[in-house]
């Protein structure tokens, strides 16, 4: 069975950095098992959705 995409939202906040601020690496503090939990859920979704119609 093959899934077609058809719909992709992106969403992000962009805050300015104090001056002097040290620098953070992108996935310093993120839970990777948590978040590619929640993007699975959300493509579940939209797929359910999409399949209603």
């Amino acid at each position: 069975m093959s899934i077609e995409v058809r719909e992709l939202v992106i969403r992000a906040v962009v805050e300015p950095q104090p001056a002097g601020a040290a620098e953070r690496r992108p996935d310093e503090g993120l839970d990777r098992e948590k978040l590619i939990e929640t993007c699975v859920a959300e493509t579940l979704r939209i797929l359910r959705r999409l399949e209603e119609r």
